[in-house]
């Protein structure tokens, strides 16, 4: 069964569009098929974290107004099989209406396996549209003490709308993990979330980006581990947390 999922923060900074495209590309990797959409009009930077810089050529808004059908603006990544990218446009756009935007959706999961939308940071506009239409949430968090209290305020908007809502734990400092072990349920408390996953802090998610390639094509290491086992959770298999 296809499922929307929102991926959002609350706080900025957290890594969160690295996160939807690593987890993205570790689901097309295991077979499945994904579409990646980039909410995050005007300040869009998805296609980085996909490898994907300056592919696509049709928005979101495109689809929207009719100007294009999905199965041309979603774009296809040039190396793995099954993952796709639905861009956000560049300036705010009127077809954006929560009607619309249900309606690309219900579209996208008649292809799609997964349909993984990037969130923009903060509580705004189109935080609450994409929460819409979305079946389930991640809220993706660091240790810092803001950013969790960012994502519980995240986390109260969101709980009316959606039944089931996860939380990551991101760029974790390796050395802090042992620590993390004995302080996860307070995090876990303070967010009011259950946990998906842990992603240690990796210089090599950086180094990815920068390289133009998913993080999975660079690395069988350190945060590519943590993000392949959250893929795997999200499809229902019984796999450890990134702890180590």
């Amino acid at each position: 069964m296809s499922v929307s999922i929102v991926v959002t923060s609350g706080k900025g900074g957290t890594g969160k569009t690295s996160f939807t495209g690593a987890v993205g590309s570790c689901l097309a990797a295991l077979g499945q098929r994904v579409l990646c959409i980039d909410m995050d009009v005007g300040l869009r930077n998805l296609d980085i974290a996909l490898g994907m810089s300056d592919r696509a050529v049709m928005d979101f808004t495109d689809v929207l107004s009719g100007r294009c059908e999905l199965a041309r603006a979603a774009t296809p990544h040039p190396d793995i099989q099954g993952l796709f990218l639905l861009t956000a446009p560049l300036t705010p756009d009127s077809a954006v209406t929560a009607q619309a935007l249900a309606e690309l959706v219900t579209q996208a999961k008649e292809s799609f396996d997964y349909v993984l939308m990037d969130c923009p940071a903060g509580l705004g506009e189109m935080f609450h549209l994409t929460a819409g239409v979305a079946d389930r949430g991640v809220v993706v968090a660091t240790t810092d003490p803001s950013a969790l209290r960012d994502a519980q305020r995240a986390v109260m908007v969101l709980s009316p709308q959606l039944e089931t809502l996860h939380l990551v734990m991101n760029r974790v400092q390796p050395k802090l993990i042992r620590k993390l072990r004995t302080n996860l349920d307070e995090a876990m408390n303070t967010a009011g979330l259950p946990l998906l996953g842990v992603v240690p802090e990796d210089a090599r998610v950086t180094l990815a980006a920068g390289a133009g390639k998913p993080l999975i094509l660079t690395t069988h290491k350190g945060a590519a581990v943590a993000y392949l086992n959250i893929a795997k959770r999200l499809m229902g298999q019984q796999v450890p947390l990134m702890m180590s």
